[in-house]
């Protein structure tokens, strides 16, 4: 578990729900909970979040021991817009309180990310979620909600993973203690024939994708891998047996190339 800035705690591994078709979201959730996952990440623009409530209902575990995080659209900020927002995902979710609820993208185009966070600490503040963050924000993103707002943002979930390793960004977050979450963190499979994590794999009997899990954990990101494979989502989960060196993590340092497998943050507006 990691334990954000207000004092609630998240899983540091959990799941990932994006790009995982709505008709396919109830099993993949369920399989993923029976294999031992108590964080589940999904957005509105997922169009799977009533498929998440379904699993959730259907698991019979206790609402509490399910880490929940949903994201509120670009077209849908401002003050008003995301208060609706947040109504209509907590519906289709089923839910009363939300752990985790963060803005998707700051969009700058639209310059609506500071309104929007108004919103969300409204949302705090009425007790309807127990920590909010946003996703995607760069360092002047930020820096504008912790001069204009009351609240710290408890997480900023970005992409992450050995190619693209956002150590200005980290360090950011750490200095202002915002927990760092990481979304692609297997590059989408693109770093996972590399020949120092192969032979990393090799060396401690892991996949390649273990140990880059493993990796996320040893520098204290929290993950949300995304499988609809079994196997892999159980896979995924093997990773608290092992811990990498610090020759290890020097190694992977090295592959930080910049390369995203995303769109930019500071021209992106949705």
């Amino acid at each position: 578990m990691t334990t954000l800035n207000n004092g609630v705690s998240i899983p540091q591994l959990g799941f990932g729900v994006f790009q995982v078709p709505p008709e396919e979201t109830v099993q993949v959730v369920t399989t993923a909970l029976e294999a031992g996952y108590r964080s589940i990440d999904t957005a509105k623009i997922y169009g799977n979040e009533r498929e998440v409530g379904q699993a959730l209902a259907a698991s019979g575990l206790p609402r509490e021991e399910v880490f929940v995080t949903t994201k509120v659209w670009n077209s849908d900020q401002g003050y008003d817009s995301t208060l609706a927002a947040f109504d209509e995902s907590m519906e289709k979710l089923g839910l009363e309180r939300l752990d985790l609820y963060l803005i998707h993208w700051p969009a700058p185009g639209r310059d609506l990310y500071a309104d929007t966070w108004k919103a969300l600490e409204k949302l705090l503040a009425d007790g309807r979620v127990r920590a909010i963050g946003v996703s995607n924000f760069q360092p002047a993103h930020l820096t504008r909600l912790i001069e204009e707002g009351g609240v710290v943002p408890a997480v900023n979930q970005i992409e992450l993973h050995p190619n693209l390793q956002q150590a200005e960004l980290r360090e950011f977050h750490a200095r202002h203690g915002i927990v760092t979450e990481a979304w692609s963190p297997l590059a989408k499979g693109d770093v996972l024939d590399d020949p120092v994590l192969v032979s990393l794999a090799e060396r401690y009997g892991k996949t390649p994708a273990q140990v880059v899990l493993r990796w996320h954990l040893d520098l204290g990101n929290v993950v949300i891998p995304k499988s609809a494979t079994p196997s892999r989502i159980r896979e995924n989960l093997d990773v608290f047996d092992f811990s990498l060196t610090e020759d290890d993590l020097k190694a992977v340092a090295a592959l930080d190339t910049g390369t995203r497998t995303g769109p930019h943050p500071d021209t992106f507006n949705g």
